[in-house]
This record gives structure tokens, C-alpha cells and sequence, in this order.
């Protein structure tokens, strides 16, 4: 075969559909596979804080507690993990560098790490952490740690919740 039959053949090979078909269902197959991986990794992560959490419970909380038995119901009980990445309740401990949250969302306590790149907000404005009290409510985003605590990037202080008053039956 000569040059010109050869470029000729492989010209028609990648102007061909099958060509096009074949080169566009790989990519499809590639980009599921990214969006699988983006998953296996994100669901490491919350596991890994999950039995961090949980070897680390005594430590943290000075309790005797084992940790949760967070695989009791089997495979796919994974409702019980503790978000990784913040929570959201009210202060019941301040010791600084730390200070432990009531997650109102799954009724955990949490040790917040706060450091000098922690941000503190109330509102608008920028607070430092000596004035954050106990029973303030705040939402707190950050990173979990190998001993299953979260340090802190951002805290937002909340304003207290409305408790609406109850009624009295006559």
C-alpha cells in the first residue's frame, strides 16, 4: 500500500459513524465512571467520619460509651451516620480551643475545633470566639479530622429560635 491509500483508508476509518459511535460511547462510559468514583469517594469520607467518630466518642466526650453501634440493623443502615462536614445546634460546652454542639439534625454531640482561620459571623459582622456562650445556636462548616472531630472553617452564630407560646385550653 502506498501513503496515499493508506491516509485515504484512515481518513474514511475516522470520518466513519461507527468510528464516531464508538469514541462517543466511551466518553459517556468514562464520564459515569468519574461520577461513580465522585461517589465511592464522598461516601468513604462520611463512613470514615462515621467510625472515627465513634472510636473516638470516649476521648472526646469523656464518657465510657463504647461508640454507636451504627451497623446494627445490617447492610444499608447508613441513615445513622453523623454529618462530616458541620452541624448545626446549640453550644452546651466551650473549653478553647474546642467546643462541643448538640446537632439538632441527628441528636449528636460534636467537637468543634476552632483555630485561627476559623471564621466567626454574627449577621454581617465578624466576631471573635470569646464571644460565642453556651445555649447560642450556631451553624458550623468545616472538615472532619481523623478523631472523628470537625474542624471548623466557618461559624455562623444564629439568633435564638422562636418558641411559639402555648396556648391555654380554658
Amino acid at each position: 500500500m502506498d501513503k496515499n491509500k493508506l491516509k485515504i483508508n484512515i481518513k474514511n476509518i475516522l470520518e466513519s459513524k461507527t468510528f464516531h459511535t464508538v469514541i462517543y460511547t466511551l466518553g459517556v462510559l468514562f464520564i459515569a465512571l468519574l461520577i461513580f468514583k465522585a461517589g465511592m469517594i464522598a461516601g468513604f469520607r462520611k463512613a470514615s467520619f462515621g467510625r472515627d467518630w465513634g472510636n473516638n466518642y470516649a476521648m472526646n466526650f469523656g464518657s465510657p460509651h463504647k461508640g454507636p453501634q451504627m451497623m446494627k440493623g445490617g447492610f444499608g443502615d447508613f441513615d445513622n451516620l453523623p454529618n462530616a462536614h458541620g452541624a448545626i445546634g446549640k453550644i452546651i460546652k466551650i473549653e478553647s480551643p474546642t467546643m462541643i454542639i448538640l446537632d439538632e439534625k441527628d441528636n449528636t454531640e460534636k467537637v468543634i475545633l476552632m483555630n485561627e482561620k476559623t471564621e466567626i459571623r454574627k449577621m454581617r459582622d465578624s466576631i471573635k470566639q470569646d464571644e460565642l456562650k453556651l445555649d447560642d445556636h450556631v451553624v458550623v462548616i468545616g472538615t472532619p479530622n481523623s478523631a472523628g472531630q470537625i474542624e471548623a472553617r466557618l461559624i455562623r452564630l444564629l439568633p435564638a429560635p422562636f418558641e411559639m407560646p402555648l396556648k391555654q385550653i380554658n
